[in-house]
């Protein structure tokens, strides 16, 4: 099973989150965040917008604004962001096989989904995050920069 890139922009996006709540106030700005990822600013608008309306992210308005995570990294289950950002979760395209009505592959094949799913609802964005941290070079974009002004003589 391959996860939709959709699913990847999503848990990497709550796992930055998750650090940066930990390190920090945790709130980030989408383009920032986007960039660090070199994910397009309108696809990790989309997955921004699909966490924060399931309650997974929190966001603030405003020119100052930007996202945070909506609950504890304790509270989110890898499972949950899976089944919130996959279409679909069949393993095969069973509904267009001549062998539908008797094949004894769907039942297999769902009750490895099933197993897939159970152990990703065990983990945690917690769990994750306890063993991540933000590479420097991204550490450092997100820092606050002071202006800086030449002046000619």
């Amino acid at each position: 099973m391959r996860l939709t890139a959709h699913t990847d922009y999503a848990l990497r996006i709550l796992l930055h989150a998750a650090l940066a709540a930990r390190d920090g106030d945790g709130l980030l700005g989408v383009a920032q965040v986007a960039a660090d990822h070199a994910i397009s600013r309108n696809n990790a608008m989309k997955v921004v917008n699909v966490l924060s309306n399931a309650g997974l992210l929190q966001t603030v308005r405003g020119r100052s604004g930007g996202f945070r995570l909506g609950r504890s990294a304790e509270t989110i289950t890898l499972g949950e962001v899976v089944r919130l950002t996959e279409p679909c979760l069949n393993l095969a395209d069973c509904e267009n096989c001549i062998l539908r009505g008797s094949c004894g592959l769907r039942g297999m094949l769902n009750k490895a989904m099933g197993v897939f799913l159970a152990e990703l609802d065990q983990q945690t964005l917690a769990q994750a995050a306890a063993g991540s941290r933000l590479p420097a070079a991204i550490q450092l974009s997100n820092v606050p920069r002071a202006s800086t002004t030449l002046v000619y003589n």
